[in-house]
């Protein structure tokens, strides 16, 4: 495994490279499954799992159960010190007898500074921990003055009951605004963004904000400097939930285009070429790229993490990345 800095000064960080998704763990993917892939993950090196408030309050579940199931393996393999948890807030159910749904209307529950500090408190109980190392808005609330949920992330923050702030699903000026008001306020800025980003790419959407578009990577690449709090780019569904080896999985929404297919069969040829898996091709090409981002991997067994795992340590050949990016 390899690592990487987060965050700076006093609350700089170290977190490996590949981060741990836990979306399904406690519902989908049963509770023994759940703690073995933890526990491998864990014997691997890895060190950064993400969850969040909501996960499967749409189906299964009750929306915590990941946080819950978490709680419990923190607790049971003494492991607090050596892993940074990262949760999310502000998408779960508003109004818990309505559904969820990312078009509106949504039931989210939103960014108010009522919300951040409820919640967040409601993570640490059901995390059992007394700190979250990452805090992310798990999506922008337009509808909450900027300050006012820049000022809860910071207040969080100064308290010690959060120790890095991020946020998710956000346009790019709304999350540049977002740093400027804590500069203005004297608070910590927003040192991860969490998007969208994997190897294909959607067409050209005015309202997706959820993709980390070249204009992001270049403005985070920008940051680390005096006066510029750096930026981590952290990438969710990289593997498009399995549709790059599964013909079976529909691709996500504008994804389906002659340019994503013809990038899923340089895919394969590069990984049959380099004898790894098209899983881990885009991982590495996403990890070593000019602006490398920490990719969020989700595993339903013991055998997936472990595939996904061999990423961390694979470079790819400099021909070989150009060959991927010049389709």
């Amino acid at each position: 495994m390899r690592y990487r800095t987060i965050g700076d000064g006093d609350q700089a960080v170290e977190v490996s490279t590949l981060c741990l998704g836990t979306m399904l763990m406690g519902t989908r993917t049963d509770e023994e499954t759940s703690l073995a892939i933890l526990d491998r993950f864990v014997e691997a090196g890895g060190t950064f799992v993400d969850t969040a408030n909501n996960y499967n309050a749409w189906g299964e579940g009750h929306g915590r159960d990941s946080e819950d199931l978490l709680g419990r393996w923190l607790a049971s393999r003494g492991v607090r010190d050596q892993v940074r948890v990262a949760t999310k807030l502000g998408a779960g159910k508003k109004d818990p007898t309505l559904p969820l749904s990312n078009t509106p209307p949504t039931n989210f529950e939103g960014l108010s500074a009522e919300v951040v500090d409820r919640e967040a408190h409601e993570s640490l109980r059901h995390l059992g921990v007394d700190r979250i190392d990452v805090l992310y808005g798990h999506v922008d609330d337009l509808g909450t003055p900027l300050a006012e949920t820049v000022a809860a992330f910071g207040k969080l923050q100064a308290e010690g009951v959060v120790g890095l702030a991020g946020i998710s699903n956000v346009a790019l000026w709304r999350l540049v605004e977002a740093r400027e008001e804590a500069l203005r306020q004297g608070v910590a800025p927003y040192a991860l963004v969490q998007q969208n980003l994997t190897y294909a790419y959607p067409t050209p959407d005015p309202g997706r904000h959820n993709w980390a578009s070249p204009e992001l990577l270049d403005y985070a690449a920008s940051t680390g400097a005096d006066g510029r709090p750096s930026l981590t780019v952290v990438a969710y569904s990289p593997l498009l939930q399995g549709a790059y080896v599964r013909p079976d999985k529909p691709l996500f929404a504008g994804f389906d285009h002659p340019t994503t297919h013809a990038r899923i069969r340089t895919l394969h040829e590069v990984a049959a070429e380099l004898g790894a898996t098209p899983h881990q091709v885009v991982l590495a090409w996403l990890l070593g790229g000019d602006v490398p981002v920490v990719p969020i991997v989700g595993a339903s067994s013991v055998e997936q993490l472990d595939e996904l795992l061999d990423a961390a340590d694979l470079d790819l050949p400099d021909e070989l990345r150009a060959r991927l990016d010049a389709v």
